[in-house]
Order: C-alpha cells, then sequence, then structure tokens
C-alpha cells in the first residue's frame, strides 16, 4: 500500500489488458508480465518516471465490480483506502463493450479518470475501430489509444494523466433503483462520508453486494450501519429481481448503447491467423495433440539440449576437467588436508558439491526451462491450457481456471501457492494448494527430472509424468469429496494468441535466473554445509542405516539415496539432484521410482512457510502429514510393479 502523503495514481482494469506492462513503461519497475490472467495478485507500487511527486499502483485485474474474488477485494481495498490523486483504466481496444461496463461503474466514484484502450494494434488487425474523439466527448475524460508492448501512446498518456476528469455518468438507473441509490447515498453522506470516492458509488456497490464496501461501511458507519442496511433490504424487496444482477444488466446496456454508437467492426471473410491457432488450441479434438507436441518440445529443449548438451559442457568439460582440480589443487597448496579442505573440496564440498550443483547441474537445466516457459506464457497458451483442463478438473471439485496456478507452480510454488488467490473459494484455494504440495516440481526440480530421465529414456520420462497426473487427479479426486463446498464454474480470460517477444521472453528469463543465484545458490551452500556436518558428526550415515529397510527395502533404491530425502527437506530440487548424482549406479526403475518419490516427497521450506502463510500452521502441518507417508507409498508401489513389468 502507498506509505506516503502524496495521493497515487492507480492503475485499475480487467484482467490480462496490459496494466503491469504499462505500470513497467510508466515506472521503470518490473513486475511479473504474462500473457494470462492472474499475474498480479497484490497491489504493487513505484514512483512515476515522468513526475517525481507521484507514485503508480498497479492493483489486481477485476472480472467485475461489486468484488467477488480476492483479487477484486484487494482492488477495491486499494480504491477505498489510498489517498487517489486519479485512476488510469486501461482497457481492451478489441472489447470496448466489456472495458465500458466497468467505466459504468467506475465513473460512479467520483474519481478524476483517465481511459487508455490498450492492444489498440490487435484491435485494429481484427477490423475494429474506435471513435476516440467522440468516447471521449461522451465520457468527458482523456481517452486515448495504446500499445503498451511497443510503448506507443505512453507520451500521450503521461500527459493526459495531468489532465485527468472525473467522468459523466454513464447512466442513470431506472427510477426507481435512482431514488434506492439517492436515499443510500444521503444516508452514507450523513454517516460515513469517504473522503475520496463519491457516496453515490458507494451505494451502488453496497447494494450490489461488495464485501469491502460493506466491511469499510460497517467500520466507518458505526451503530448507523443499521441504517444502511435497513435501506439496502428495503431496494431488495422493491427490485424486480436480484438487486446486484440487476444493476449489472442496466450497466452492461448502457455500455452496449455507448459502444455501438463509437466503434465499428469490419467484417471479415475469415479469422487472423492467430485465431484460428487460438480456436485449434482449445479444440475438443486437436487440442490434446497439440498439447502433447508442447510438451515433447520442452521436452526437447529442456531435458535433451538444457540436461545433456549444456549439462555435459558445463559439468563434464569445466568443471570436472578445468575448475574442480584447480580449486582442489589450490586449497590443498594453501590449507592442505584437514577439515576445512574437506569441507571446501570434500565429498560434501562447499565447492565439489554445493557450487558444483548449483551451477553446472542445475543453472543450465533451469535456464533452458525458464526459457521455455517464457514462450509459452507470452504465446497466450497458458490459459488456454484451462480451458482444456477444465472438464477434468471438474472431477477434482475445480474449474480450469486452477490450472493457471498449477502451470505457475512449474516456475516457482511458492509465487503458485501465491497466485491461487486468483481462485473464488476457500475451498478451491485449499485443494488446489495441497495439489501443488503435492505433485507439481518447481522448475529447478523439473529441469533435474527432465535430464536426469531424459537420459535413461523418453518412455522413463512418460512414465514419471503419468504417474505425476495420475496421483494428481486421484488427490483431487479424493480432496474434492472430503472438503466441503461446492465448485465454481469456469470464468477466464482468453487473450489472443500472439509471437512472443523476444524481449519480454529475456526480461522474464534473466529476472529469474536472478533469483535463481540470489536466493536458490546460498540454500545449496548452507544444504551442502548441514551434509558436510552430518557426515562430520556421524549422524548422516546412521541416517543413512536407519532409512535403508524404507530406502532400499521398500522402495528398492541404493541406501546411499537416504542422503537425497534428507537434503529434500531444505530443498525439492537439491535432493533431486542427489539422485541425479547417483544416476549412473540406478537402473531404469531405480530413477523413475527415486524420481517419483522425491517429486512427491515434500516441499521446500520456502513453499512450507508461504503454506502457512495462506492456509496457517494447523492445516500446513496436516498437509506434511499426508504427504510424506503418500510419497513413500506410491514410490513403493511403483517399485513393485515396475520391476514386475520393465
Amino acid at each position: 500500500m502507498n506509505t506516503s502523503t502524496a495521493p497515487a495514481i492507480l492503475l485499475v482494469g480487467h484482467p490480462n489488458v496490459g496494466k503491469s506492462v504499462l505500470f513497467h513503461r510508466l515506472t521503470g519497475a518490473y513486475v511479473n508480465v504474462s500473457n494470462y490472467p492472474g499475474t498480479t495478485v497484490e497491489v504493487t507500487q513505484a514512483p512515476a518516471r515522468f513526475d517525481a511527486s507521484a507514485t503508480l499502483l498497479d492493483t489486481p485485474g477485476v472480472l467485475a465490480l461489486p468484488s467477488r474474488s480476492d483479487d477484486e477485494r484487494a482492488t477495491m481495498r486499494a480504491l477505498l483506502n489510498e489517498p487517489s490523486r486519479c485512476l488510469v483504466q486501461v482497457g481492451d481496444a478489441k472489447n470496448l463493450r466489456r472495458t465500458l461496463t466497468l467505466t459504468a461503474l467506475l465513473a460512479e466514484l467520483g474519481v478524476p479518470m483517465v481511459l487508455a484502450l490498450n492492444m489498440h494494434d490487435e484491435a485494429m488487425a481484427r477490423g475494429v475501430t474506435v471513435d476516440i474523439p467522440a468516447l471521449a466527448e461522451e465520457l468527458a475524460i482523456p481517452v486515448l489509444a495504446t500499445v503498451a508492448t511497443g510503448g506507443e501512446g505512453m507520451g500521450e498518456l503521461t500527459s493526459s494523466i495531468a489532465r485527468a476528469a472525473v467522468p459523466d455518468p454513464l447512466l442513470h438507473y431506472d427510477p426507481l433503483l435512482e431514488e434506492d441509490i439517492t436515499t443510500l447515498a444521503a444516508a452514507i453522506t450523513a454517516h460515513a462520508p469517504h473522503p475520496g470516492l463519491a457516496a453515490r458509488g458507494l451505494a451502488i456497490l453496497f447494494l450490489g453486494n461488495d464485501a469491502e464496501v460493506d466491511h469499510w461501511l460497517r467500520q466507518h458507519a458505526g451503530p448507523a450501519y443499521a441504517q444502511l442496511e435497513a435501506l439496502r433490504h428495503t431496494a431488495r424487496q422493491r427490485a424486480e429481481e436480484d438487486l446486484p444482477g440487476l444493476l449489472a444488466r442496466q450497466r452492461t446496456e448502457a455500455a452496449d448503447v455507448l459502444t455501438t454508437s463509437v466503434s465499428q467492426r469490419a467484417v471479415r471473410s475469415s479469422p487472423l491467423l492467430a485465431q484460428r491457432i487460438g480456436q485449434a488450441v482449445v479444440h475438443p479434438l486437436w487440442g490434446i495433440p497439440i498439447l502433447l507436441g508442447v510438451l515433447y518440445a520442452v521436452y526437447l529443449f529442456v531435458g535433451v539440449f538444457g540436461a545433456t548438451t549444456l549439462v555435459g559442457l558445463l559439468e563434464e568439460d569445466l568443471f570436472d576437467g578445468i575448475l574442480n582440480p584447480a580449486v582442489t589443487d589450490f586449497v590443498a597448496a594453501q590449507i592442505g588436508n584437514n577439515w576445512l579442505s574437506d569441507l571446501l573440496v570434500g565429498q560434501y564440498g562447499l565447492w565439489t558439491m554445493g557450487m558444483t550443483y548449483a551451477l553446472a547441474l542445475i543453472l543450465p537445466i533451469v535456464s533452458t526451462f525458464f526459457i521455455a516457459f517464457g514462450i509459452l506464457e507470452d504465446s497466450g497458451y497458458m490459459p488456454r491450457l484451462s480451458v482444456i483442463a477444465n472438464r477434468i478438473f471438474a472431477r477434482m471439485g475445480l474449474n480450469g481456471r486452477a490450472v493457471l496456478p498449477m502451470v505457475l507452480g512449474l516456475g516457482c510454488v511458492t509465487m503458485a501457492t501465491l497466485t491461487t488467490r486468483i481462485l473464488h473459494s476457500p475451498r478451491e484455494r485449499l485443494i488446489t494448494i495441497f495439489l501443488l504440495a503435492l505433485a507439481i516440481p518447481c522448475s529447478a526440480q523439473l529441469g533435474v527430472v527432465l535430464g536426469m530421465l531424459g537420459g535413461v529414456s523418453f518412455s522413463a520420462l512418460l512414465v514419471w509424468a503419468l504417474a505425476m497426473v495420475g496421483v494428481l487427479f486421484l488427490a483431487g479426486f479424493l480432496a474434492a469429496r472430503l472438503v466441503p463446498g461446492r465448485r465454481i464454474p469456469l470464468v477466464t480470460e482468453l487473450p489472443p494468441m500472439r509471437l512472443p517477444i523476444a524481449g519480454n521472453v529475456l526480461k522474464k528469463t534473466t529476472g529469474r535466473l536472478k533469483w535463481y543465484l540470489i536466493e536458490v545458490i546460498p540454500l545449496f551452500l548452507i544444504g551442502t554445509f548441514l551434509m558436510y556436518l552430518l557426515d562430520r558428526i556421524g549422524v548422516l550415515p546412521a541416517i543413512i542405516e536407519a532409512g535403508e529397510p524404507l530406502v532400499s527395502g521398500w522402495l528398492g533404491l541404493p541406501k546411499e539415496a537416504s542422503a537425497a530425502f534428507v537434503m529434500g527437506f531444505l530443498r525439492r530440487d537439491f535432493g533431486a539432484t542427489g539422485l541425479f548424482i547417483l544416476a549412473d549406479a540406478l537402473s531404469p526403475v531405480q530413477a523413475i521410482v527415486g524420481m517419483i518419490t522425491i517429486t512427491l516427497f515434500i516441499p521446500c521450506f520456502a513453499s512450507l512457510l508461504m503454506m502457512v502463510k495462506e492456509r496457517g500452521l494447523k492445516t500446513a502441518l496436516a498437509m506434511l502429514a499426508i504427504i510424506i507417508p503418500f510419497a513413500f507409498f506410491i514410490g513403493g508401489l511403483f517399485n513393485i510393479v515396475l520391476t514386475a513389468l520393465w
């Protein structure tokens, strides 16, 4: 939230209309920008480039107001609690009707506004033209066209902010509703006036059952809240249909009328290539083969090129061939053979294990994965996965929207746990967080899996993938029946398919690699030091010995694999790397069983802390109590089956 006293400029709009890209253009601050909704789940702030005294706030996308989901509530809280200099509504030029439906409500709040119709280039390509001067005259505010990804219209936008104006109302509701709104607005003005928002706008949101406005009025109206509630009850009784639905319908009708008067759509004989591709990837027949082709391409790039070619160059040629012998010789010459040299270059040495694992094994794998993931993000393919998965996810009591946090989990389970806030009910968030912790490998671990099993055979990787999908849906199916509540139907954005922008992919890859180098490498070094310490005091051999009946007997792995599970308590990918090092000593069955078990075994420590933050300590510990024994149970079953069949 804005901690300064100066009023802020708030960017608001629907999901995936380019708010975060505009935010970056106007501030220079980078937030995770993707071609799918749900990327922004919290309010982000930064000083403006064009005005040293101005602060910009990037809010989560809102499907509609009054607010229903957590991201919509976060935006509503920002509107209620942040001193606002003006609003910049970022709209989709291709879908003016939807944009103006939100404008109709924002106009009632009495805050100076600017309307930026973004993705103007894509609208033109689809034959959509908007009479911007006419729209600006109708609304009595600055309206302009922008292309945030190309930086077009940024100068006009910054100058328009200085000319922001309170918009004219887009509509008057029917006489009965207008009477109720006027009466309620007068009561709000008398008992709980807002310093920045018009009482009329608050009244409309309150009548629409906005939870955040309701909470704000409860806090500020005091005993008079009962009077406000009574007026809302009276309005409900007088309405001929559901009151929030009636308000929304009349706003939509007004947006329809204005859209028709200021825009035109050219008649085209056939859809654009991007539209045809977008339709094909969600087609009931072609969608699945396309998905399998995409996954196979990712396997070739990450599992073969990254984990075989690049790892071979770095680990075998650079580290094992040049760096490690040189560092070992240097340490021996300077320190001699003692505990310190063992700590630096021994079996569990900070350099020979920690840095070699992090830089020679994991870095090339996660780099290629981040590039592949960035391309899929920027192309618009990710949200289409939610459509493909919707029918299957229904059996888990979820809708396809839940696939977005799960896909994000392939990048980082910790951040994906945070983005479960885009889901519409606590039940959906609980189930999705549990599935993320259980069966979704993060990018670093997934890269190790692709590298190790890809080196065994494609069929080995396929068995692992089918096992993860099977466990995911089995656990989700059971959770859907054990966790009370109902499934929310799918409502999500389908942004246009587009060629990935190299600059966006590079920026996201660089940001994620920076995160890896800053946050993950220190954890690898800490984990290596703990392994060294446990080995030095004799605890590690004892753990390996104690775990032998379970690891060697039930899972059928070498007893040394126990050390990988110890490392897995710190980070999933660290544990997976421990198995990767043993790859030459493992049979194909052992490699598959080991990777299945370590993937299911335990979320990383950072993810565990995020689970505690989102769901509470008791729930997080309960999840761990289920996940750890379940991982070994499933691993043992696969050991029995694969040993019999392989």
